[in-house]
């Protein structure tokens, strides 16, 4: 065989390749339909547009924020043609703070954007649809968020403090003066927060702020140097000012100013008050969660002589309320830290039938101790990767109902596929609108054994 010159260059086959698109360039483009995260969708010149603030039947200009192969990124900076659902975003901010992405579509059509979603995912991913739909678990769509983050930058070239919500695809700070969404008792601390960081010595310690909101207000400072004493001093007057409590975060984990104070927030509907700390996992929209909870029961109807099996278990969101109304409930979370904060939540209100583990749940569960004696009925509430790991076992723990609950349709349609080739059937789905304003999806499946 002749040897191959090292000199030879090989072609690519198929035609011309499509030239690049550049950011910032504007495009006229006529906007097709809704994607699943609530950007329209455009086709021109054999490519895929995504433009955020588009809505189906509008011509828009936008301005292209990325491309890759055949799909452009892009967002609309002017409505040719305006669409009859469209609105006006009631927060002066919209379109450039990158929290709110669907303020100028109508909430009853973010319910049906969520809902369709959810829908398709479990027929394309899972070939399912339950026996039943449920409405959509609502709350209000604004002032209901009772946590939130605050990004701070020092910005040396023009020696001042950026200080706001990260910007829409970018990592640009907007200043923010209002947010709609917060809950009120947050809204005085968010409109004079920036005034008080740009007025520190020593701002450059800072990384960023959060806020909170439940039993008590607190402001959380993220400082990746230690705090001038004068500085110190402006953020406790002005914590006190608001009636916040004042919780640092350098190294280590978070810590009150004053040892004595603690926060929590209270499910009133089961007399119950749970503690928490910063960083710890709480759901941030207080009347969708008590809904989501009285829902929850509902549907796995646990009976008083049960055993019920709570995974995922966090700080006993569920496992708490299930402990009023079954025999006993096990609750297994893979941190050790907030299997303590659940145990003492149980213990601070008098449940003592509820029992917490802390365990690798991709591990087998039915060797754990606490599953020998099987259970009634499973509710799982999962992060965004879902359970693959757990719901393989399922079967095997020998439960009749099983509750899912679901922050992704894609991973809770790969789960209830599994749970279907283990013999139970998808009863009853529905979606959870904890996050007005976005096109982020929380859902609930009910699963009975044939």
């Amino acid at each position: 065989m002749a040897k191959r010159s090292g000199d030879l260059r090989f072609q690519p086959s198929g035609g011309t390749r499509a030239p690049q698109i550049p950011v910032g360039k504007k495009q006229r483009l006529t906007i097709e339909r809704l994607a699943n995260d609530g950007r329209g969708i455009a086709f021109f010149e054999g490519r895929t547009w995504f433009v955020a603030g588009a809505l189906p039947d509008e011509q828009v200009e936008a301005r292209v924020l990325g491309a890759r192969s055949q799909v452009v990124d892009a967002r609309a900076e002017r409505i040719f043609t305006t669409a009859p659902q469209r609105r006006v975003a009631p927060c002066a901010h919209a379109g450039r703070c990158g929290g709110c992405t669907l303020q100028h579509l109508p909430h009853s059509e973010q319910l049906v954007l969520k809902q369709r979603l959810l829908a398709e995912q479990l027929s394309r991913i899972a070939g399912l649809q339950p026996d039943e739909w449920a409405p959509a678990l609502v709350g209000p769509e604004f002032a209901y968020r009772r946590r939130a983050r605050i990004a701070v930058r020092w910005d040396a070239k023009a020696k001042q403090l950026d200080v706001g919500f990260r910007a829409a695809a970018s990592q640009d700070i907007v200043a923010i003066t209002d947010c709609l969404v917060l809950v009120p008792p947050l809204q005085p601390i968010i409109r004079a927060l920036p005034q008080l960081l740009r007025g520190l010595a020593k701002p450059q310690a800072l990384g960023h702020v959060e806020l909170f909101s439940g039993t008590a207000s607190a402001v959380l400072v993220r400082h990746t140097a230690p705090l001038l004493d004068a500085d110190l001093a402006l953020l406790q007057a002005f914590c006190a000012e608001h009636s916040a409590q004042l919780w640092l975060h350098g190294v280590g984990e978070p810590q009150p100013v004053d040892p004595s104070q603690a926060l929590g927030y209270r499910l009133a509907a089961w007399d119950l008050q749970l503690e928490y700390r910063p960083g710890d996992f709480v759901q941030v929209n207080a009347p969708v969660n008590e809904a989501m909870i009285a829902q929850a029961l509902d549907w796995l109807a646990p009976q008083r002589d049960e055993r019920v099996l709570d995974l995922f278990c966090g700080l006993g969101n569920f496992a708490l309320p299930l402990a009023r109304q079954v025999r006993e409930v096990v609750a297994v979370e893979g941190v050790a830290a907030m299997v303590e904060r659940a145990a003492g939540n149980a213990a601070a209100n008098g449940l003592h039938n509820a029992h917490f583990f802390q365990a690798d749940l991709s591990s087998p569960l039915a060797d754990a101790s606490w599953a020998a004696q099987g259970f009634s009925a499973v509710l799982l509430d999962p992060p965004r990767d879902g359970a693959l790991e757990v719901v393989q076992q399922i079967g095997a723990l020998r439960a009749k109902r099983v509750l899912y609950v679901s922050c992704n349709p894609a991973t809770l349609a790969r789960d209830a596929a599994e749970l279907v080739r283990q013999g139970y059937r998808l009863k009853r789905a529905g979606i959870l609108d904890m996050f007005p304003q976005t096109a982020h999806v929380e859902a609930m499946a009910l699963f009975e054994a044939n």
